[in-house]
């Protein structure tokens, strides 16, 4: 197979990466037939699954522009993935010019076009590490120069904890990058789950299979485990809803019945 010039060299082509099949989800081009594949087989199970990310991106951006509007102008964006239209330094800055980003993620891909599309942003970067090890996050060369944690934060932990497994302890990690935030930080976190959905425990069983041979299995959880991920900061109004109906910009009916599959919701660290 033949790497394109934006792929870094040594990254296995034969393994489907979670990044890049969540690209080309949401229509983007960083991606190869082996991703494509694995996307292929996930929406011949769900079909709906692109309106998921969307739905997931969309609740991204409406979470980002509510910490601005709150005053919180740094945000820590972990398992960012590859950058596609509306990030969150384009929805931060345009709400607040002097906001700072850092993103963070262990795929090579998501990192290397990060970089491409950050360069000459003073106020942005990316860090390559993972949720896996909250401490090098926290003092990464990039959060050291971006973020000041004296201050509120915002973190974004967006489709990403459903790529760890339990034995990971996800809800530890979450706790110990919670501890590193000032007072006034907020979370902001979207989790897929087969419950309150349209997706049935069959087809989420599925879905998992096609995921066991990428770069991280992925694991559907209840809202009660998803909830569990909020203590330690209290829940902004409406809690912990599907992510079209946290704070909608525009009326349900328009929404297509698939978007309510998953959670999303913002807390507040008192």
């Amino acid at each position: 197979m033949e790497r394109p010039s934006w792929a870094p060299v040594g990254i296995d082509l034969t393994v489907p990466s979670v990044s890049r099949i969540y690209d080309y989800y949401l229509g983007g081009s960083h991606n190869f037939e082996i991703d494509r594949e694995a996307a292929r087989k996930a929406i011949e199970i769900m079909p709906g699954l692109p309106k998921i990310m969307q739905a997931n991106r969309a609740f991204m951006r409406r979470a980002v522009r509510y910490a601005v509007d709150r005053g919180v102008t740094q945000f820590l964006d972990i398992g960012s993935g590859i950058p596609t239209f509306g990030n969150v330094h384009e929805v931060a800055q345009a709400a607040h010019p002097g906001a700072r980003v850092v993103y963070v993620d262990n795929d090579p891909v998501a990192v290397a076009h990060s970089r491409a599309v950050l360069e000459g942003n003073a106020h942005a970067g990316i860090a390559a590490a993972d949720l896996r090890k909250p401490a090098e996050i926290l003092s990464s060369p990039e959060a050291v120069r971006l973020l000041d944690f004296e201050r509120p934060v915002a973190l974004l932990l967006v489709a990403v904890l459903h790529f760890m497994a339990d034995d990971e302890d996800p809800w530890g990690r979450v706790a110990e990058l919670r501890d590193a935030l000032a007072p006034g930080s907020l979370v902001v976190l979207t989790h897929a789950s087969t419950e309150g959905g349209p997706m049935s425990d069959r087809q989420g069983d599925q879905v998992e299979d096609v995921y066991r041979n990428a770069t991280s299995p992925l694991f559907f959880r209840s809202r009660g485990e998803v909830q569990r991920f909020f203590d330690g900061f209290e829940m902004v109004d409406p809690g912990l809803v599907s992510m079209p109906d946290w704070r909608p910009d525009t009326p349900d009916a328009l929404e297509d019945p698939v978007a309510y599959s998953g959670f999303g919701g913002v807390g507040r660290k008192a």
